[in-house]
C-alpha cells in the first residue's frame, strides 16, 4: 500500500492536510523562520517507519533541523544544492543518482526569493517534468519557497493544477499567521479557496480552535469593504458597509474575501502601480466572484491607467466627477456579477501592455522611428488605440528648431523629433478627438500662432506607412536641436549674516600707482 504523507499542522483536517505519493504541493512562505519550523513539525508528522529526504537549497540543514527523539522517522537524507536556477532544473537527475525516490517525501527548502526571477514559461515546464517524474517514481515532493514577494508566485502559479496537486501559502499578519489554501487534492477529495487561523506555540502549528468546525467560509456576497473617502464623510450606509483609512488596510481584509464587493480610492496618479498590484493579487488568488471597484476622487486617471486597471481585473472604474449618488447606484449595478475577463498571471504584462513606451520629450531620428514602430507592432495593445502621430510645420520666420524648444512633453510616452522643417509628434494613448487640448498642454503658445499647418495619422496602417516614408529621409533633412546658448552665472559673492544674505564689497582702485600729471 502506498503511504500516505501529512504537512506539519495538528488539527488540520485530512482534506488540507494529506500529501499521497504520485504528485507536486507546493507552499510559499512569508518567512524564513515559519519554514523552517514547519518543516521540523512535518518531518515530525511522518511514521517511524517513513521514507524521507530534505534538499536544502543554499541552506545548512544540520543547523536547521531540529528532531524529536518520540516522534518523526528514524532516518532522514539530507541533500544540498546551490542557490543556482540550473541546480533546479537537474534536481530529479541528481536525485536519481543516490536514492531511490519510491515512496519517499522529498522536502524542497528553496533558498529566500528563489524563484523571483525565473520566468514563468520555465516554472511552468519545471512543474510539468517534475510531476511527471514524481508519478512516475511514485514519490512525494513538497515544495516550500520562503520569500517576501508571493503573492506574484502564487498569481504565476494559480493556473497549474493540472501539475499541483496543492498550492497554498503561509502569511503571517498582524501577530497572526493565516494558512490560504488554493487547492488541495488528495485521497479525500478537492478543497479549494480556504483561508484559516493558525497558532505558533511551542514550535508547533495548530489550527485555531474556531476554525476546525468551519470547512468552508460562510458567503459574504453582501459585504461591502470601502475606503473611507469613497463615501465622502458620510457614515456607513448599513451593517454590512465596513470603511477602511487606507487602501492597504482594505486589501488586507479583503484576502479573506469570496464574493465581497471592494471599493479602493484613488487620489493620485502615483498610486495607479499599487492599486493595480492589489487588484491584479485580489482576483487572482480569491476569484471572480469578487466585485471590484476603483473611485477616482480628483481628475488623475488616463485611458491607458483606466485600462490598466480593468485589465488587472477591476469591475469598474468610476469617474471623479461622478456625485456620491450615482457613485452608489454603480455600485448597487454590480452586485451579483461574475468577473469572466481573462487577467494574465504576470502583471509585467499588463504593464508592459499599457506602459510600453519609457520615452519622453525629444528624441533622435533613428530612436524616435524605433519606438514608434515597437509600438505600433505591439500585439498586446488594442488596434488603432495605440496613439497620435502629427506632423507640425512652423509659420514662416520661424525655424523648426526654435519651435522645439517650446515643446514641452509632460507625459511618459510622448516623444517627439524634427526632420524635412517639421515636428513630429507622437502622443501615446492619445485619442484623436483629445489631439488639440494634448497639444494645448504641450505648447505654452496656442498652435495656430506656431504652426501653419499640420498633418495627423491615428490609424495602424497609417502609422505604419507613414514610418516607411519617415525611414527614407536622408540625413541632411534630418534637423539638430540648438546648441545651448545659456551661460553659467557667476556665484555672487556674498554672505549669510544670521537673519539674511548680504554682498560682501570688493574694492576697487580707481586710480594707478602712477601720479598723474598736470598739462
Amino acid at each position: 500500500m502506498d503511504p500516505i504523507f501529512s504537512i506539519g499542522i495538528q488539527s488540520l483536517w485530512d482534506e488540507l492536510r494529506h500529501m499521497p505519493t504520485g504528485g507536486v504541493w507546493w507552499l510559499n512562505i512569508d518567512r524564513e523562520i515559519d519554514a523552517f519550523s514547519l518543516i521540523n513539525q512535518t518531518i515530525a508528522q511522518q511514521d517511524t517507519e517513513a521514507n524521507v529526504a530534505v534538499i536544502g537549497m543554499d541552506h545548512d540543514l544540520r543547523g536547521i533541523l531540529k528532531l524529536e527523539k518520540d516522534r518523526g522517522p528514524q532516518k532522514i537524507r539530507l541533500f544540498s544544492m546551490p542557490n543556482q536556477s540550473n541546480s533546479l532544473y537537474f534536481l530529479a537527475r541528481d536525485l536519481l543518482c543516490s536514492i531511490e525516490p519510491e515512496n519517499y517525501l522529498l522536502i524542497l527548502l528553496c533558498a529566500n526569493n528563489a524563484w523571483q526571477n525565473v520566468p514563468g514559461p520555465k516554472i511552468h515546464q519545471w512543474l510539468e517534468k517534475t510531476h511527471e517524474w514524481a508519478k512516475y517514481h511514485n514519490c512525494t515532493l513538497l515544495v516550500i519557497n520562503p520569500g517576501n514577494n508571493n503573492d506574484k508566485q502564487a498569481s504565476i502559479l494559480m493556473s497549474e493544477y493540472r501539475s499541483l496537486f496543492g498550492l497554498a501559502s503561509l502569511r503571517y499578519q498582524n501577530g497572526m499567521h493565516l494558512y490560504d489554501v488554493a487547492w488541495w487534492c488528495n485521497e479525500k477529495g478537492i478543497s479549494a479557496r480556504q483561508q484559516l487561523i493558525l497558532h505558533h506555540h511551542d514550535d508547533r502549528w495548530q489550527l485555531a480552535k474556531q476554525e476546525e468546525t468551519a470547512v468552508q467560509p460562510r458567503s459574504d456576497e453582501k459585504r461591502i469593504l470601502s475606503n473611507v473617502a469613497v463615501l465622502e464623510g458620510a457614515p456607513p450606509l448599513s451593517e454590512y458597509w465596513s470603511l477602511f483609512k487606507t487602501n492597504e488596510a482594505l486589501f488586507e481584509e479583503a484576502r479573506a474575501s469570496q464574493a465581497a464587493t471592494l471599493i479602493f480610492s484613488l487620489a493620485q496618479n502615483n498610486q495607479i502601480d499599487n492599486i493595480a498590484r492589489q487588484v491584479h493579487t485580489l482576483r487572482r488568488q480569491r476569484g471572480s466572484s469578487l466585485k471590484i471597484i476603483v473611485r477616482e476622487s480628483q481628475a488623475s486617471l488616463r485611458a491607458t491607467d483606466e485600462r490598466l486597471l480593468l485589465g488587472c481585473g477591476a469591475n469598474m472604474v468610476i469617474p471623479w466627477n461622478a456625485p456620491l449618488s450615482r457613485c452608489l447606484t454603480l455600485i448597487e449595478s454590480v452586485q451579483g456579477q461574475q468577473f469572466n475577463r481573462l487577467v494574465p498571471e504576470d502583471i509585467t504584462t499588463l504593464l508592459s501592455m499599457t506602459q510600453p513606451l519609457k520615452l519622453r520629450g525629444y528624441q533622435p531620428w533613428n530612436v524616435f522611428c524605433d519606438a514608434i514602430s515597437n509600438m505600433v507592432n505591439n500585439q498586446l495593445l488594442p488596434p488603432d488605440g495605440k496613439g497620435v502621430m502629427v506632423a507640425l510645420r512652423p509659420v514662416p520666420g520661424i525655424r523648426v528648431e526654435q519651435a522645439l524648444t517650446l515643446c514641452r512633453p509632460n507625459r511618459v510616452g510622448d516623444i517627439v523629433s524634427m526632420s524635412d522643417n517639421r515636428l513630429v509628434l507622437f502622443l501615446s494613448f492619445c485619442r484623436v478627438n483629445d489631439l488639440d487640448t494634448a497639444l494645448n498642454h504641450i505648447f505654452p503658445l496656442p498652435t495656430a500662432d506656431i504652426f501653419s499647418n499640420r498633418m495627423v495619422w491615428f490609424e495602424d496602417h497609417q502609422i505604419a506607412a507613414e514610418l516607411v516614408q519617415m525611414r527614407m529621409l536622408t540625413p541632411e533633412k534630418v534637423a539638430k536641436p540648438l546648441s545651448e546658448t545659456a551661460k553659467t552665472k557667476k556665484v555672487i559673492n556674498a554672505e549669510h549674516d544670521g537673519t539674511g544674505w548680504r554682498r560682501i564689497p570688493e574694492p576697487y582702485r580707481l586710480f594707478s600707482d602712477t601720479t598723474e600729471r598736470t598739462s
